[in-house]
């Protein structure tokens, strides 16, 4: 089982809001998910980012792999691995 670090779509019809998940990588992207790592918000612009760096910091440290897109929103939490 490969583990990725991804975001699941949530929210309305142009009213995007994003969680930010550890999930099997078969699994598909509104599938289950292992374990929710924060949120992100790209409507605000401060504070819209909101991760728990503990546990993405253990994710990465296993062997999970995030996303394009993830690794920029690590990156910008200033998490480093």
């Amino acid at each position: 089982m490969a583990v990725r670090l991804r975001m699941i779509r949530r929210g309305r019809k142009k009213r995007p809001f994003y969680s930010v998940v550890a999930a099997d990588s078969a699994k598909t992207r509104a599938g289950s998910y292992i374990e929710k790592l924060g949120t992100f918000d790209p409507l605000v612009e401060e504070n819209g980012l909101n991760l728990n760096a503990e546990r993405v910091k253990y994710w990465l440290s296993v062997g999970a792999s995030p996303s394009d897109t993830v690794k920029g929103l690590i990156r910008k939490a200033g998490i480093e691995a």
